[in-house]
Order: C-alpha cells, then structure tokens, then sequence
C-alpha cells in the first residue's frame, strides 16, 4: 500500500550534472493531484569513518573546503565506489586514500539521511579501531589534506563549542560519545 502523503514521479531528467553531484529535476504528482517540478541534489551513498588509534587517539584530516572558503578539521569521508559491494568495503579504502592509515576492525554505528529535504544522500557511519600508518595518501587530484592525531574528549569538546564545523564529523564524535563506543 502507498501511504497517502506520497508524491507520484511523473518524469524524471537531470538538470544539471558536474564532478561529485548532480541536480534532478522530478515532475511530480501531489496528493491532490495537482502537478508541479521538485528540484534535489543527488551524489550517491558515502562512509563516514571515526578512526581510533590503537592508544586511542582519532586520525583527523584538515582539507580546504571550497564552498565555505576555510581549512576544514574533521574526519574521513568519501564515496562508495561501484566496486564496492557494500559500505563496509569503502571503508578501508577511504581511510589509506585520505590519511594513509589501515583499520583494524570496523564497525558500523548508524546510517543517516543528513539533508532529505533536498539531496538524496545517504552517509554510512562505521568507527575503526586499531588504525595504524600505512604509508602513503593516495589523494584525489582535487584533495588537499593535512593529518594528525587528536584526542577524543577534545574533538567532543569542539563539538560541544562550536568549533567543529563539519556537520558529519561532529555527528560521528557525538554519536559515539552519547551511545559509549569511544576509545
């Protein structure tokens, strides 16, 4: 049974597509019947990884962030790549790729929608334990990242001021505080 509050889709086009996202445009059907366009932004699924040393330190990455014309302190986070059965095998992947750490186990913590009202995107957030240096970055070409390590009680404490910015990292930090999974 279809719920009653759901939009029929009529037709569907892009409208706009680049590097990294593209915006849909829908015909749509409302339930009463009337018709009109829905504009959203669609980019795939992503990892969201808390990565923990095994001393219990986070691996934090600072990246120049474009859009809000400032270096960025947070976390990794990238794609889900088509060779990806599931999130969990981005994991690993995304980890070595941005900071050039392996895992040692990973868990999954939760799956969220952060901005459904307009964008399609899905972040799967895992913790990783254990991680240790691996050697080398292997960034994209338009991937700028510092690493170092930081405490975990200090990346709460910048949550909980306001100076961490990043809206999936600080989900990620006060996840695992509320719920006890920290180092």
């Amino acid at each position: 049974m279809t719920d009653e509050l759901a939009w029929e889709t009529l037709d569907s086009r892009t409208s706009y597509a680049c590097e990294g996202f593209d915006i849909v445009t829908d015909d749509v059907r409302f339930p009463d019947g009337t018709e009109g366009e829905f504009d959203y932004l669609t980019e795939g699924e992503s990892v969201v990884v808390l990565p923990f040393t095994p001393d219990g330190e986070v691996v934090v990455i600072e990246e120049w962030r474009q859009a809000v014309s400032r270096v960025n302190r947070s976390i990794p986070a990238g794609g889900i790549e088509p060779e990806d059965d599931r999130p969990r095998d981005a994991v690993a992947r995304e980890l070595e790729e941005e900071t050039g750490y392996r895992p040692g186990t990973v868990e999954h913590l939760t799956t969220v929608e952060p901005a459904n009202g307009f964008s399609d995107a899905v972040f799967h957030y895992f913790v990783a334990r254990d991680c240790e240096p691996s050697g080398e970055q292997d960034l994209d070409y338009n991937e700028d990242i510092r690493v170092e390590t930081a405490a975990f009680d200090e990346l709460v404490a910048a949550a909980r001021d306001g100076e961490m910015r990043d809206g999936r990292s600080m989900l990620a930090v006060l996840y695992v505080a509320a719920f006890g999974d920290g180092p």
